[in-house]
C-alpha cells in the first residue's frame, strides 16, 4: 500500500471504529429505552422532564454518527488534494532546511550557509546512528551559500555506502571563539511527492524531504546555447553555404 492510501486508510479507519461503537451506543440505547416504556409502572411513569432528556441524548448520539461520516468524506479527499497541490512543485528548484540526504554513487552532496565571515567552520557527517563519519574544514568560510560533496572516505569508522542516509553538520565561530549562524541545506531540482502522515515529502536530489522544510523555490534552469556548443557549431556548419554544395 502507498504512503497515500496507507494515511487516509488508518483516518478512516480510526473514524469507521468510533462510528461502529456510536452505533452499537446508539442501538443499546433505543434497546433501553424501549423495555423502559414496555416495563414502567402504569401507576407511575417515567417522569416527561426524564423521557425528554433521554431523547435529546439520543439525538446527540445521531448527530454524532452524522458528524463521523462527514469527517469521513473530508478524510478520504485531503489526501489526493494534499498530493494533487504538491504535485505542482515538480520540476522547479527548491532549497530546503534539511541536512539528510542518500548517499549515490559513492557521494553525498549537501549545501550551507553562513551568516557572517567565520574564523573557523566544521564539517562533520554522521551516520543514520549518529555517529561521526568524518570531520573536517568547511572549504569555504566567508558569507555565502556554498556546495559541499562528501566522498564516503571515513575519517573515522566505516567508509560510506550507497543507499544509507548520512546527515551533515556545521559548527562555526568567529575570531572571539562565539557561535555564527549557520545552518545545512538542501539543494536541487524537484523529482517527485509522496503523502506520509498526512504531510507532502519532496524527493530533491537523493533527499526526501518534508514541503515544510523547503524556504526558496524558483524555475529550475534550463541548459543555454553556450552550455550545448556541440549542437551548436554543427547546426551552424550545416547551414555553412560552402557545406551546401559539397
Amino acid at each position: 500500500m502507498d504512503p497515500v492510501s496507507s494515511t487516509t486508510a488508518n483516518a478512516t479507519s480510526r473514524i469507521g471504529a468510533g462510528s461502529s461503537l456510536l452505533a452499537s451506543n446508539f442501538e443499546t440505547f433505543l434497546t433501553l429505552l424501549t423495555s423502559q416504556l414496555k416495563n414502567q409502572d402504569p401507576l407511575s411513569p417515567v417522569d416527561s422532564n426524564q423521557f425528554t432528556a433521554q431523547l435529546t441524548q439520543m439525538a446527540g448520539v445521531e448527530q454524532q454518527l452524522l458528524t463521523n461520516d462527514l469527517l469521513k468524506s473530508l478524510v478520504s479527499g485531503q489526501g489526493s488534494a494534499g498530493l494533487g497541490q504538491a504535485a505542482t512543485y515538480i520540476g522547479k528548484a527548491a532549497t530546503a532546511a534539511w541536512s539528510a540526504t542518500k548517499m549515490a554513487d559513492g557521494q553525498a552532496t549537501w549545501s550551507y550557509e553562513l551568516g557572517a565571515n567565520a574564523s573557523s567552520a566544521t564539517l562533520q557527517v554522521l551516520d543514520g546512528t549518529g555517529k561521526v563519519v568524518w570531520s573536517g574544514d568547511a572549504p569555504s568560510k566567508t558569507t555565502g551559500m556554498y556546495d559541499f560533496t562528501w566522498d564516503g572516505k571515513a575519517t573515522s569508522g566505516n567508509d560510506g555506502q550507497n543507499g544509507q542516509v548520512y546527515t551533515l553538520k556545521i559548527t562555526a565561530k568567529d575570531a572571539a571563539g562565539g557561535a555564527l549562524d549557520s545552518q545545512v541545506l538542501t539543494r536541487g531540482r524537484i523529482t517527485g511527492v509522496e503523502m506520509y502522515n498526512g504531510e507532502p515529502y519532496l524527493t530533491v536530489g537523493n533527499a526526501i524531504l518534508p514541503l515544510s522544510s523547503v524556504i526558496a523555490l524558483e524555475e529550475a534552469k534550463t541548459p543555454s546555447a553556450d552550455a550545448r556548443p556541440g549542437l551548436l557549431s554543427s547546426l551552424t556548419s550545416s547551414l555553412n553555404p560552402s557545406n551546401l554544395f559539397s
